[in-house]
C-alpha cells in the first residue's frame, strides 16, 4: 500500500494545469491536456489536444539524423514552470511519495525471506529502483533533447524511445504508450484495492474484540458506499482538508506502532536467517510494492526550479532513496524480530488487541486510508476519462452521467476483487510483481536501450546491451515467476478451500 502518499503528491495540484511541462496531477496519463511544447511554439494554447497532436504525428527521424550529444538545445532551459519547486522540497515531495503505508507490509516480506535475505535483498532492491530511475530520467532528457520539447510524461517517453529505436522495433510505436499506461491503470487498480482490504481488515481486528467476529467481506459491504460517494467528488479541492489531515494521522499511528515494535524485542536466534524458497517471489514483489514510486519521478524532476540538482551525484534522488531504502531494511527487520512468523500483511493486525491504544491505530489508519483510496481512484479515473472515454463522450448530452457510471464503475471493481481476495500479503506482492517489477525495472532499461542503442560501438555496445539486458531479466523473472506465485497461492487459498 506504498502508494497512497505517491497518489496525494500527484494530485495536489489537479486543478492547475501547466503548458509546456509534465503536470503531476496528471498522474503521466498522456492525457491530452498535458503538453510538450516545441521550442519555437511558446506560445500557451488553451487547446492542449491540438498541440498534442502536432508534435506526435511528427515523423521520427532516423539514427543518421539524430542531433549530435553536443547539440545545444538544453530541455531544462525551456521549461515553463509557474511554481518551480526548490531541491528541499523535491527531497521531502520524494519522501512523502515513497514512504507510504507500505512500511507496515515489510515485516512480512522479511518473514519470507529470513532477516538475512531480507535484508541484503532489500538493500539490494533498492538499488535496482535506484538505478532504474536514473536510467529514465537519463533517456527522457535525451528524448527531450532530440525532439526538442521541455519536458515529456512517462507513456510519452515510452512512446519516443520505441519511435527513436532500432528500426526493427519501431513496429510496436503506436502501443508503447498505450500499454505504459495500462499498467499505470492497473497499478493504481490493485492499490485501490489493497486501500478496501487494509480498511476493512482493520476495521474487523477493532470489532472482533469489543463485538462478535464477523467475515471481512462483510466490513467490505459495509464501506462500500462511503467508498463510492467520497469517489463521486469531483473537486479535488474539497478534499485537501481531509488530505492534509490523513497525513498528521499516518504520522500518528506510524509513531505508536513503531512503539510497539522496539518493545520486547526477542532473541535473534529466535528468528530465520533464511526464508522457504517458495516463498521468496513474494519478498521481492511486497518490497517493490512498499518502495518503488516510479510514476512520481518524472513529474518531480520536471517541477524543480533546477532539475539538473534531481539524478546528479548528490541530487535529490540519491540522498532520498538512501534513507528510504535503509528505514525500510529497519522497519522490516526490527518488525519480523518482533513479531517473527506471526507478521501479518500490515503490522498494524499485529498490534495487542486487549490495549486501546493499539486498537486506536487501526481506526485511525483506517480513515487515514479512507482518503488514500478516493485519490487512488481519482488517479484511475483520470488515466481512463481523459486518456480514452472523454474523447468519445464529447458532443453526448449526458457526458456528466456517464462521468458518474466511470467512477462509481472503478469502485465496484476495486470492491469486487478485494471481496474475492480478501488478503493484504498476497494482493500487495501480486501489484508489486505485476505492475511495479515492469513500470519500475524493466520499463525504465527498455526505454534506456532503445534511447541510445546508435551511441555505442564495440565492447562498450556489449556492455551497455548486457547491462540493460540483466535488469530487464530480472524485471521478468519477478514479474512472472511472483505473479504467478501470487496467483497460485489466491487460487488455493480462496478457490479451493
Amino acid at each position: 500500500m506504498t502508494r497512497d502518499n505517491h497518489v496525494r503528491l500527484h494530485l495536489e495540484n489537479r486543478q492547475s494545469v501547466k503548458h509546456g511541462i509534465d503536470n503531476p496531477a496528471m498522474l503521466e496519463n498522456g492525457s491530452t491536456e498535458q503538453v510538450c511544447t516545441p521550442e519555437k511554439n511558446e506560445k500557451k494554447v488553451s487547446e492542449s489536444k491540438e498541440v498534442l497532436t502536432r508534435i506526435t504525428v511528427v515523423k521520427s527521424p532516423s539514427s543518421l539524423e539524430k542531433p549530435p550529444l553536443d547539440d545545444d538545445y538544453d530541455p531544462y532551459l525551456h521549461r515553463d514552470v509557474k511554481h518551480p519547486t526548490s531541491y528541499s522540497d523535491t527531497f521531502f515531495h520524494m519522501l512523502k511519495a515513497s514512504l507510504g503505508t507500505g512500511i507496515l507490509a515489510m515485516p512480512n516480506a522479511f518473514h519470507n525471506a529470513g532477516f538475512t535475505v531480507g535484508t541484503i535483498g532489500t538493500l539490494v532492491i533498492g538499488f535496482l529502483c535506484t538505478y532504474a530511475i536514473h536510467s529514465l530520467i537519463g533517456a527522457g532528457y535525451e528524448l527531450c533533447r532530440r525532439r526538442k520539447v521541455p519536458s515529456m510524461t512517462y507513456p510519452q517517453t515510452s512512446e519516443a524511445a520505441f519511435e527513436e529505436g532500432p528500426q526493427w522495433l519501431r513496429w510496436f510505436t503506436p502501443y508503447a504508450a498505450f500499454t505504459t499506461q495500462l499498467f499505470l491503470i492497473l497499478y493504481q487498480i490493485g492499490a485501490s484495492c489493497i486501500y478496501v482490504v487494509f480498511m476493512a481488515s482493520n476495521i474487523k481486528a477493532v470489532c472482533d474484540e469489543y463485538y462478535a467476529e464477523t467475515d471481512v467481506r462483510l466490513y467490505m459491504v459495509y464501506i462500500l458506499i462511503p467508498l463510492i460517494l467520497i469517489c463521486w467528488i469531483r473537486n479535488l479541492k474539497l478534499l485537501a482538508p481531509f488530505s492534509s489531515a490523513a497525513n498528521f494521522v499516518t504520522i500518528v499511528s506510524f509513531g505508536i506502532t513503531f512503539y510497539y515494535i522496539f518493545s520486547d524485542i526477542p532473541h535473534i536466534s529466535q528468528r530465520q536467517a533464511v526464508g522457504k524458497v517458495e516463498n521468496m517471489p513474494l519478498f521481492f514483489g511486497t518490497v517493490l510494492f512498499a518502495m518503488e514510486a516510479i510514476g512520481v519521478i518524472l513529474p518531480l524532476e520536471n517541477e524543480m526550479g533546477n532539475p539538473k540538482r534531481f539524478a546528479s551525484p548528490f541530487g535529490v534522488l540519491n540522498t532520498s532513496m538512501i534513507p528510504i531504502t535503509l528505514l525500510y531494511t529497519f522497519v522490516g527487520f526490527f518488525g519480523y524480530m518482533k513479531f517473527g512468523e506471526k507478521a501479518e500483511g500490515s503490522i498494524t493486525l499485529n498490534l495487542p488487541k486487549d490495549e486501546v491504544l493499539a486498537q486506536s491505530v487501526k481506526l485511525m489508519l483506517a480513515a487515514s486510508i479512507y482518503m488514500c483510496y478516493a485519490l487512488s481512484c481519482y488517479v484511475a479515473f483520470d488515466l481512463m476519462w481523459n486518456g480514452w472515454i472523454a474523447a468519445k463522450l464529447e458532443k453526448n448530452e449526458h457526458k456528466t452521467f456517464w462521468e458518474y457510471v466511470t467512477r462509481t464503475s472503478i469502485v465496484l471493481v476495486t470492491f469486487t476483487l478485494a471481496v474475492a481476495i480478501p488478503n493484504l500479503e498476497l494482493f500487495i506482492s501480486l501489484i508489486g510483481a505485476l505492475c511495479l517489477a515492469t513500470m519500475g525495472i524493466a520499463f525504465p532499461a527498455i526505454i534506456q536501450m532503445l534511447t541510445f542503442w546508435d551511441y555505442y560501438r564495440g565492447f562498450s555496445f556489449v556492455l551497455f546491451l548486457t547491462k540493460n539486458m540483466i535488469l530487464i531479466l530480472i524485471a521478468l523473472l519477478g514479474f512472472f515467476i511472483g505473479t504467478s506465485t501470487s496467483l497460485n497461492k489466491i487460487y488455493h487459498e480462496f478457490f479451493l478451500s
